[in-house]
C-alpha cells in the first residue's frame, strides 16, 4: 500500500477513519490502524513521523505488511472506535527535517556513485547528524569536496525530484538504471515507488521526499569515521546546516572571551594554553613530590607515633599521597589517616596501619565522611562526599587511642 504521506509528503493534516484498534494495556496505549495515514511508518532508514490524531499524541508508527500501526499513548480509555472519522496532524518540523536528510542522502549517494563508482552500503538518519556508509577503503578530502560542490550546484538549480508508482511486477522495475532497492523494507507489499532526481538517479524507496532539490537548501559533508569495517561520512542537509552554523558561531564567541583572541587565533592560543598546562602539571607533580617529602620529615620529627593525619583539600595532585606512602611503607605501627580533595567538599580518604584498629574505626569514619570504602589488611580507602567531617574523624581517632591508654 502507498500511504497518503507518500503520495503527498507536504500534506500536514488529513481526515480518515479508524480501521482497527489493538489495546496495549502494559504500555498504556494502543496500536491504531486507519484507512490511510499522513504519518510515515519507520522504514528505509527514515524514522517514523510524530503527530496527533484528534489531539491525541502519536509517538511511534511502524509498518506491518500493508498497514501502518500508530501507537497512541493514553492513561484512560482510548476515545476512538472503528469507523470513527478522525483528523491526523503531522509534526511538520520533524517531517521536514527527515525529508531533507533522506533526499539529501539519495543525492550524496548518487553523486559518489556517478563520479567515483563508490557505492553506499547503508545510511543512518540521526537526531543531529546523519551518515552514509561508503563502500570503499577510503576517500580523499578532494573527493568529498568534489561531491559536495556538485550536490550544491544541483540544489542551486532546483533540480526536479519526482515519485512514480509501479505495480510490483512492472518490467520497469528490472531496469539497470534503477539503483538496487537498498532503502526498501522487506515487508513492503503492493505498488513500488521509484524516486527520481532528474538527470541524476532513480531509486526504489518508501520514504518521504522533497519536490525539487532547491528545498534541501544546502548539503554539508563533514568528517569521515572508520570503525569496524565501516567508512562513515557524516553529513548535514538544510536546516541542520543552519543550526550547526549557529552553534559553531556561539561557541566561537565564547572562545573569543575565554582565549582573549579573535577566531583566527583560536588554534594558536589553544595550543599555547595546552603547552602551558602541560608545563604547569609537570611543575605541580614536582612540588607534590617535594611536599610529600616535607610531610614525611614532619612525621619523623613528631613525638606522636600512634597516629598521624595528613589533610590536603587544595586540589593537590593525587600522586602526593602515593609519594608519602612510599616513604613510610616500612612503618607498621602508626595509623595514618589521609584525605585529599578540593573546594567541592569531595575527595578521597585512606587509612593505613594496624588492621585491627582499621576494622574498629572504618565504619564510623565512612559515616562521618559520607564515604564508601573498601580494602583489606593494613589499608582501607574510598571516595568522600563530605570532607567537612574530617575534623570529627580526627577527634574520633584521638579519642580511640586515648581510651587505650
Amino acid at each position: 500500500m502507498v500511504f497518503k504521506c507518500q503520495e503527498d509528503s507536504f500534506l500536514k493534516e488529513f481526515t480518515t477513519r479508524v480501521k482497527s484498534i489493538e489495546p496495549l494495556p502494559d504500555q498504556k496505549g494502543a496500536f491504531v490502524i486507519f484507512d490511510d495515514t499522513i504519518l510515515f511508518p519507520e522504514g528505509g532508514g527514515q524514522p517514523c513521523d510524530h503527530g496527533t490524531v484528534n489531539g491525541l499524541p502519536v509517538t511511534n508508527v511502524i509498518r506491518k505488511a500493508g498497514d501502518a500501526l500508530h501507537f497512541i499513548s493514553t492513561s484512560d480509555d482510548l476515545p476512538l472506535k472503528p469507523g470513527d472519522e478522525v483528523t491526523q496532524t503531522v509534526n511538520w518540523e520533524r517531517r521536514h527535517d527527515h525529508m531533507q536528510q533522506h533526499s539529501g542522502q539519495h543525492l550524496i549517494t548518487a553523486i559518489f556513485d556517478r563520479e567515483f563508482k563508490i557505492g553506499t552500503k547503508s545510511w543512518w538518519l540521526g537526531e543531529k547528524t546523519s551518515y552514509v556508509d561508503l563502500d570503499a577503503k577510503d576517500v580523499t578530502q578532494d573527493q568529498i569536496m568534489h561531491v559536495e560542490r556538485i550536490c550544491n550546484e544541483l540544489i542551486a538549480n532546483a533540480t526536479p525530484v519526482k515519485v512514480d508508482v509501479y505495480a510490483a511486477d512492472d518490467p520497469v522495475l528490472q531496469s539497470e538504471e534503477l539503483r538496487a532497492p537498498r532503502d526498501l523494507p522487506e515487508d513492503v507489499v503492493g505498488p513500488i515507488r521509484v524516486v527520481t532526481i532528474e538527470g541524476v538517479e532513480s531509486n526504489r524507496c518508501c520514504g518521504t521526499h522533497v519536490k525539487h532539490l532547491g528545498q534541501l537548501q544546502v548539503v554539508k559533508l563533514l568528517n569521515l569515521e572508520k570503525t569496524k569495517g565501516k567508512l562513515m561520512l557524516n553529513f548535514l542537509v538544510g536546516n541542520r546546516v543552519l543550526t550547526k552554523l549557529g552553534e559553531c558561531f556561539e561557541r566561537e564567541c565564547q572562545l573569543n572571551t575565554i582565549l582573549n583572541g579573535a577566531p583566527d587565533r583560536h588554534l594558536e592560543l589553544a595550543t599555547k594554553l595546552q603547552a602551558n598546562q602541560k608545563s604547569s602539571l609537570k611543575l605541580l607533580k614536582t612540588l607534590a613530590k617535594e611536599l610529600a617529602q616535607f610531610e614525611v620529615q614532619k612525621f619523623t620529627q613528631s613525638d606522636e607515633k600512634r597516629f598521624y593525619f595528613v589533610h590536603r583539600h587544595d586540589g593537590i595532585d593525587p600522586e602526593f599521597q602515593n609519594n608519602f606512602l612510599r616513604h613510610i611503607s616500612d612503618n607498621k605501627e602508626t595509623l595514618f589517616f589521609i584525605t585529599i580533595g578540593d573546594d567541592s567538599n569531595k575527595g578521597s580518604f585512606l587509612l593505613q596501619g594496624p588492621p585491627e584498629i582499621i576494622n574498629e574505626l572504618k565504619d564510623q569514619i565512612c559515616t562521618k565522611l559520607d564515604a564508601k570504602g573498601n580494602g583489606k589488611g593494613n589499608r582501607f580507602q574510598g571516595k568522600v562526599n563530605n570532607l567537612k567531617g574530617v575534623k570529627d574523624c580526627d577527634k574520633l581517632i584521638i579519642k580511640y587511642f586515648d581510651s587505650l591508654s
